[in-house]
């Protein structure tokens, strides 16, 4: 194979020149090349080695198919290994390195793996380590001698261990279509989704928009292909209702048509301005999916069909007419069907020699007559190669005579000198994401391909994905696809009448074969290794994939898939569609561990933001996470204290009025004939008489009788209930529910829904809040007639519908008002504009819990899984008219002693704060104290009460109040004298909240 750069063509810029490395050797190549057309233009035909093997493989394909031409990219000490050279695109600078190999490239000492070939057939790792005994080695002490060589030899890339010091985003998006893929069926798609008015996303995985137009010999509206994709490109990009995402790779297609895509940002750029993300992560909600993904050309199985050299007919075009490379001197194709008699059409108009098209067919059409001889090609009907000649590059290869009825060859083998070799058995459409979308693909005779499932979501695939192989029969099915009401015009094609539908013909067995035939390059299977796999048991297309690793590798089997399964299926006697094929998995393409956690760094957990988190930001808000939502701390104002400023914003809301944002609580829908009958049996208290229009505080336990979340509970209808949790508790509670629905009440005929991020919740609290909303509130009155307390009324706010209950957490005159996540900043500044005439503030979490803790109201500090109803003075809302979870073991003696810990209040006597955590003694010695009788959950400073005050657990209780102690914290040095009281420390007869 002599690579080398064509005088012209190509849609690169010979005007300037890129320098980069390749282990160690410098290279220049032109911007618009991917490192493996650069190095193909430079020469280069040996890019790595194999996985097993190591043997000398070279570039295979052009694209994301691409099974042996990985790389690792390396900048500073970060390395990023098994990148594709084919999707790389160069950069100034730029440094690479081959893989798997040692000592060097062309100096492989690994290479002896050749010789011991018997040894790493099929399940080698389960057979070969797992019992002889060797002396001491017996059973699995001879697999623990080996395993630490085996790890050492593993793998393809070396991972880095330096930080990686990219930033990553992350992004969110929804639009009523998305187009994956803008080859000539989605730009035709698109553009017929796009004029009817719908928002459309369309995400291309290369840097220019037009797929297979961008290497096709055609014409488009009498111009050059690519020319008329990247004019169709444009003109859809400058609509206001599209979003054209290049360099975008959709890689995950999941439940209710959300799909997930990395759009390469600056990868390719070799300085990347200050802020600019590397990659960007996005996660797409589309009411309708378009798959214009393509299809990818699979090989031809023959013996030494993985030397460098051996390409994929297509991928010889693309580097000719796309890059201006052509991939030998002297080129052959070997075909079964009609798409490399194309290829050599194109080449030849390139520049390129095509020497020879070997067809494994008696006989072919005119059309591919003519194209062989304008291109002075050989025609060899009815001929196979049988054997490659190379010592790490292709020299020659043998070819023999080919009966395609009977799969024979017979006859002396002709040898002819060829240095590239173009192969061509066939299109598969790129199916991946409708096969993670779900369903099972359906095998077309005529492609001998596997075509998409019928969708189970609302998608659609289109053009050659569909099976649709000749540009004009894409364009008319995208049409149509893109919109029933479709009246595009589509453009005039000229491109000459061929056949899409291969001879059945996957692979090429020689009376004598002295060569490997390989058929997953990535993973080194083996023809033969699937016979194995079968001779041993594994008949299952899922038992095959496993234990030879075939379509297991970072290519998903995009080349391997259907060759594999056709040679299982011809060993077994039966069919391809009814052997099978496998579901394709996320990603379709490696996707950065980096890309995954986006902006985050050093933390697994993700981030939840409220609809109002951008609002809180640009008013100077001081967050923190609170369970796994960022929420307001406080406000903060003219260099104030977090202590200062909590004072102020608690003050305001007991003088006047406040606002917080409470769409973190958990909101679970219940609905269904027996949803009051669960609640009955899931609360301590009552539910089934609940009023519709009302709403009641209740208490969980779990069945041991220890406290377990708490909260309000919305009646909105005769059979439908909105339950309320603590943020903390939003997830356990559903899976409590589910739990007791699936597992002992199946009965019961209830659906829950977690609706927690489809409410924004503002909560107003203060002796004003009811005239804030009389002044902005229409369709419903807020009075106490109309709106008592713990009741529920429908109104608007700013036009927006709203939910508005009147419950209390800070013991004032408080209302809760929800609206639609996708409103919650409106409603957030229309009540803030409404209350601006009475002083209203924003709060946060800290005033928040000064405003509970003043009224002795429990949260999670209290509910720590220890503490039970009697505990915390909740005692009340156990009810005595009926079972619920719990109720059997609430009178335990044990849960019933009197020295047990519960609630009480604390006030600070020496005017000092109180911290969290402190244990309650009774000796003054800040050095000794005397044993521990209880422990603060919640301390603050009181501005209604003008102290620092707390809330604690202590042993007897009630029975403590007006006995003073001390508050002890040993790790931090304080030690402080307090008096305990009534945990209800500020209005307890409730006049305020009832006003």
């Amino acid at each position: 194979m002599t690579s080398s750069r064509l005088s012209k063509g190509g849609r690169i810029d010979r005007s300037k020149s890129i320098r980069f490395t390749f282990d160690g050797k410098a290279h220049s190549g032109h911007p618009g090349d991917t490192l493996a057309s650069a190095l193909l233009g430079n020469g280069i035909t040996l890019f790595g080695r194999s996985f097993k093997y190591h043997r000398p493989r070279g570039v295979f394909a052009a694209g994301s198919d691409e099974p042996n031409a990985l790389v690792t990219v390396l900048s500073g000490d970060v390395r990023e290994p098994n990148v594709r050279a084919t999707e790389l695109e160069i950069f100034d600078g730029l440094v690479t390195q081959s893989q798997n190999r040692f000592p060097s490239l062309e100096h492989d000492f690994m290479a002896i793996n050749q010789l011991a070939g018997p040894l790493f057939s099929a399940g080698f790792y389960y057979k070969t380590f797992m019992g002889p005994a060797i002396g001491p080695l017996k059973g699995t002490r001879f697999w623990m001698f080996c395993e630490k060589f085996i790890r050492r030899a593993a793998g393809l890339g070396k991972a880095g261990t330096a930080p990686d010091p990219d930033r990553y985003e992350r992004m969110n998006a929804f639009c009523d279509v998305l187009v994956v893929g803008s080859g000539p069926a989605g730009l035709i798609a698109a553009e017929a989704a796009a004029a009817t008015g719908a928002r459309v996303i369309i995400a291309e995985e290369r840097p220019l928009p037009g797929g297979s137009l961008l290497g096709s010999g055609e014409m488009i509206d009498g111009r050059n292909p690519a020319v008329w994709a990247r004019e169709k490109a444009d003109a859809l990009a400058i609509l206001p209702n599209v979003r054209f995402l290049t360099r975008t790779s959709v890689w995950g297609y999941y439940d209710g048509n959300v799909l997930t895509a990395v759009e390469h940002v600056s990868d390719h750029k070799p300085n990347r301005t200050k802020g600019m993300p590397r990659q960007r992560h996005w996660v797409i909600r589309a009411g309708k999916v378009i798959l214009a993904t393509g299809a990818f050309e699979r090989p031809i199985v023959f013996p030494g069909n993985d030397c460098p050299g051996v390409m994929l007919a297509d991928a010889v075009r693309r580097y000719a007419v796309e890059y201006g490379v052509a991939a030998g001197n002297n080129v052959t194709l070997f075909t079964n069907n009609d798409g490399a008699y194309d290829a050599a059409r194109t080449l030849s108009i390139a520049g390129v020699n095509v020497i020879a098209i070997i067809d494994v067919r008696s006989d072919v059409s005119g059309t591919c007559r003519d194209i062989a001889s304008v291109a002075g090609a050989e025609l060899l009907l009815g001929h196979a190669v049988t054997a490659t000649h190379a010592g790490k590059t292709l020299s020659s290869i043998s070819v023999q005579h080919f009966n395609a009825e009977t799969g024979r060859v017979s006859g002396a083998p002709r040898e002819i000198k060829t240095d590239c070799l173009g192969v061509s058995g066939g299109w598969s459409p790129a199916i991946h994401l409708a096969s993670q979308a779900g369903g099972k693909p359906e095998w077309d005779e005529d492609l001998q391909a596997f075509l998409p499932p019928e969708p189970n979501q609302n998608w659609v695939m289109t053009g050659s994905a569909a099976g649709y192989m000749d540009t004009i029969s894409v364009m008319s099915d995208a049409a149509t696809k893109g919109s029933a009401k479709s009246r595009l015009i589509l453009p005039p094609v000229e491109a000459p009448m061929l056949d899409s539908s291969p001879a059945p013909v996957f692979e090429i067995e020689p009376a004598v074969k002295s060569q490997k035939a390989f058929v997953d390059f990535q993973h080194d299977v083996t023809a033969d290794d699937i016979r194995l796999a079968y001779r041993e048991g594994f008949h299952s297309v899922e038992h095959l994939k496993r234990y030879t690793t075939l379509g297991m590798a970072t290519d998903q089997g995009k080349t391997s898939n259907v060759p594999g399964l056709a040679i299982m299926a011809d060993v077994r006697g039966i069919s391809i569609p009814e052997a099978g094929t496998t579901r394709f998995r996320p990603p379709f393409t490696p996707v950065s561990l980096g890309t995954l956690a986006g902006e985050r760094y050093g933390d697994l957990r993700p981030h939840r933001l409220t609809p109002m988190h951008d609002w809180h930001l640009a008013n100077d808000a001081k967050t923190y996470e609170a369970g796994l939502w960022h929420r307001p701390m406080i406000y903060s104002s003219h260099g104030e204290t977090i202590e200062q400023a909590y004072i102020r914003e608690a003050r305001a809301v007991r003088e006047s009025v406040g606002i917080v944002d409470v769409s973190t609580l958990g909101k679970i829908d219940i609905q269904g004939p027996d949803a009051a009958q669960l609640l009955d049996r899931v609360y301590t208290n009552m539910f089934s008489t609940l009023p519709v229009g009302k709403a009641r505080y209740g208490l969980m336990l779990r069945e041991d009788g220890i406290a377990f979340d708490d909260g309000t509970t919305w009646r909105l209808g005769e059979t439908q209930f909105l339950m309320t949790t603590t943020t903390a508790n939003a997830g356990p509670v559903m899976q409590h529910l589910e739990y007791y629905l699936d597992c002992i009440w199946p009965e019961l005929r209830v659906h829950l829904t977690s609706v927690t991020d489809v409410w924004a919740g503002s909560a107003i609290s203060g002796p004003k809040s009811r005239a804030v909303l009389e002044s902005c509130v229409t369709g419903t009155k807020v009075d106490n007639d109309t709106l008592p307390f713990m009741g529920i009324v429908h109104g608007k706010i700013a036009g927006v519908p709203a939910m508005i209950c009147r419950l209390s957490f800070s013991g004032e005159l408080a209302y809760e008002v929800y609206c639609g996540a996708g409103y919650g900043t409106q409603v957030w500044e229309a009540l803030l504009a409404a209350g601006k005439s009475f002083d209203i503030i924003p709060y946060g979490l800290e005033a928040l819990g000064t405003l509970r803790i003043e009224k002795g109201h429990v949260t999670g500090a209290e509910i720590d899984g220890r503490t039970t109803a009697h505990d915390l003075h909740l005692d009340w809302m156990l009810s005595k008219k009926k079972p619920y979870i719990g109720s059997a073991m609430i009178n335990r003696e044990g849960l019933k002693d009197e020295n047990r810990l519960s609630l009480v209040g604390l006030i600070s006597l020496d005017n000092q704060s109180i911290n969290g955590g402190s244990h309650i003694v009774t000796d003054p010695n800040p050095r000794e104290p005397a044993d521990s009788f209880g422990h603060v959950t919640a301390a603050c400073y009181s501005p209604a009460l003008g102290k620092y005050i707390a809330l604690a657990l202590v042993k007897h209780g009630t029975s403590m109040i007006g006995n003073r102690a001390f508050a002890t914290d040993l790790l931090r040095d304080k030690h402080g004298a307090v008096e305990i009281v009534s945990h209800h420390m500020f209005d307890p007869e409730g006049s305020r909240m009832h006003g």
